[in-house]
């Protein structure tokens, strides 16, 4: 065989490959062109293309049928695994009414007036973050600023008192997985279910210390709505607080890394920052476009025969829409694997679409536009420590560094 032959036989889509985690886009590219409603080799179809992927996560026949997409994937006793119990409460997986329900709920500590409240104690985190490594030189970005600046925001939001916030500080990469279209291994189910009871345990007994003493925070406030009698249960409390602890720090965390590496290696934008910092909030939907922090979501269709991208998506079958490929979809984004912070009408998929389009998109957007605007104003000079290697986490769905050394002359940036 040929080597053109060996690589027309080669999957475009395999989750499963190093070099496809480490660099999906060329894959990404072969689907569009090649056959944008793709038959996978893990059994989904996969959608490409953006007007497909926007049709399909607007389209309300299609939906997240979770309980059945476990047990398809791990047998009838899927939800009886601990992580996957609590995960069938996450309103990221609930059809309506219970979406619905839940969602309005938690809404109402993410209103653009609430979120805004939040940019004072952004910035002073940031400017803490960066007064404690300034005079360093050097940092690991992800490590020293990446991480602790949502994690931080959002333990703040949901009222994790600051001493207990150790606890969470070194979760596993089966924290991401538990979202990837490949099937967790028995010993990686098994670690997850451990983290899950943990957690739960922890969740619920702050829970019980909310309301004996309610402050302002997420927590008390969903403790509260429970008590006045609305339908949402203490495990329904447990799993989407969760969630959001969860989505509230780790995408945006690769948001940070995944965006300051684009600026780094595209120097003259790093330039143009710099020279009009008021560019900063497009070239944050720019770093969203140009590598998604979260590459995939998943629908199913709930009715018989539904057609998208010349293809009939039968009724209990999957759709994976890559919103990575979407993103860079030429006949939407002119020279889309170009890196442009000035581009015009950047309108990124990466926070989903229809009723499950992210609750914290608007936060994440937030706390990027600080985090960026004070690095390019204290550490103008900033670079890359080792611009020949970046290691990548092994996950899919959340696409994102494991570390991302980073340097500065101290001086310069007095």
């Amino acid at each position: 065989m040929s080597q053109q032959d060996a690589k027309a036989t080669k999957p475009a889509f395999n989750p499963f490959s190093p070099d496809f985690v480490r660099d999906p886009y060329p894959s990404f590219h072969r689907l569009r062109d090649e056959e944008p409603m793709h038959r996978s080799i893990i059994g989904p179809w996969v959608a490409s293309r953006f007007e497909d992927v926007d049709a399909i996560l607007r389209d309300r026949r299609f939906g997240k049928d979770y309980a059945r997409r476990m047990k398809t994937r791990y047998g009838e006793d899927a939800l009886k695994e601990p992580m996957f119990a609590s995960m069938q409460h996450w309103m990221l997986v609930q059809d309506p009414p219970d979406h619905t329900r839940l969602r309005g709920l938690v809404a109402k500590a993410f209103t653009p007036r609430q979120l805004q409240a939040w940019r004072p104690r952004i910035e002073a985190l940031v400017s803490e973050l960066l007064d404690r490594v300034q005079d360093r030189g050097e940092m690991d970005f992800l490590s020293d600023f990446a991480y602790p600046l949502p994690f931080n925001v959002i333990c703040d939001i949901l009222g994790i008192p600051p001493e207990d916030r150790d606890r969470f500080t070194h979760s596993s990469e089966v924290s991401g997985r538990v979202i990837d279209p490949t099937p967790l291994s028995r010993e990686e189910l098994d670690q997850a279910n451990a983290g899950m009871l943990e957690n739960e345990a922890y969740f619920r007994d702050l829970i019980a210390r909310r309301r004996q003493n309610p402050g302002d925070d997420l927590i008390s406030l969903l403790a509260e709505v429970e008590e006045e009698g609305d339908r949402l249960s203490e495990v329904e409390m447990i799993g989407n607080i969760f969630l959001l602890f969860g989505a509230g720090h780790e995408t945006t965390v690769n948001l940070l890394g995944n965006g300051l590496l684009a600026l780094l290696t595209h120097p003259g934008q790093w330039e143009r920052l710099r020279a009009e910092p008021d560019l900063v909030a497009n070239a944050v939907e720019e770093m969203l476009r140009f590598d998604s922090s979260v590459q995939m979501t998943g629908r199913v269709a709930l009715e018989d025969d539904i057609d998208v991208g010349g293809v009939t998506v039968a009724r209990g079958e999957m759709v994976i829409c890559l919103l990575g490929a979407a993103n860079r979809d030429p006949e939407v984004y002119d020279d889309p694997d170009d890196f442009q912070v000035d581009r015009a009408n950047v309108k990124p998929t990466s926070f989903g679409g229809g009723i499950h389009h992210c609750l914290g998109a608007q936060l994440a957007r937030i706390e990027a536009e600080i985090a960026f605007k004070a690095l390019l104003s204290r550490l103008p000079d900033l670079r890359l420590a080792d611009p020949e290697h970046q290691s990548w986490r092994p996950t899919f769905t959340l696409r994102g560094l494991t570390t991302l050394p980073v340097a500065w002359t101290p001086s310069a940036n007095a």
